[in-house]
């Protein structure tokens, strides 16, 4: 989501605001020809960062870095929202040990990175006639994956597969993260009040 600009100089068309210098410092509220005179002064623009506040709160400041700061956060945050995808191992009812254990790992892995996991075995020939080797193995990875994995779809016969599908189980430090990334999205998405406030030396939470 793309920030949305704030008005900087003569777009600022309301008579008077209150002044933050470019150094934190509370300048009071001046006329706005006034403060944009400032600003100019100073080599820089005059960016109306509180446009709800009466009078509006505007900051001295560069207005190109400005707004880099705040593109950098919110392209950040995008970065880190994670896409789901189904991810699928396939194995056969009679799988060796070894192959079982590697298959079982990538689908660990996959379910680590917050990823679905289709399990699907695949029956030839005479092995149609004993499926229950297939559910037993799925059983088996649903045990072994109990610890990272729920069942979001339970095993099912689909023709000459027998398939299931798992989902990451949430825990707390997933929970953390994204309760944090979340935070930080919405203080992107909404023009980076949090920075604002902390230009202004306000308290963000108030």
């Amino acid at each position: 989501m793309a920030i949305q600009s704030p008005r900087i100089n003569r777009r600022i068309r309301i008579p008077q605001v209150r002044v933050i210098d470019v150094d934190g410092t509370q300048v009071g509220i001046l006329p706005t020809p006034e403060a944009l005179a400032l600003a100019e002064e100073r080599g820089l623009d005059l960016v109306e960062v509180s446009p709800k506040a009466r009078p509006p709160v505007c900051k001295i400041m560069d207005y190109g870095k400005y707004m880099y700061q705040l593109n950098k956060r919110a392209k950040e945050a995008k970065k880190r929202q994670h896409v789901t995808h189904l991810k699928e191992i396939k194995m056969r009812p009679k799988i060796e040990p070894h192959d079982y254990d590697f298959k079982t790992r990538h689908a660990r892995e996959f379910l680590a990175e917050g990823d679905k996991v289709k399990c699907t075995v695949i029956f030839r020939g005479r092995e149609l006639a004993h499926k229950e080797l297939g559910r037993r193995l799925m059983e088996r990875a649903i045990e072994d994956l109990s610890d990272v994995a729920n069942v979001e779809v339970s095993i099912r016969s689909e023709g000459r597969s027998m398939t299931m599908v798992l989902s990451p189980k949430p825990t707390a430090k997933v929970k953390e993260r994204g309760s944090k990334s979340d935070a930080e999205d919405q203080d992107a998405q909404g023009g980076g009040e949090a920075i604002q406030a902390h230009e202004l030396g306000e308290d963000p939470k108030v």
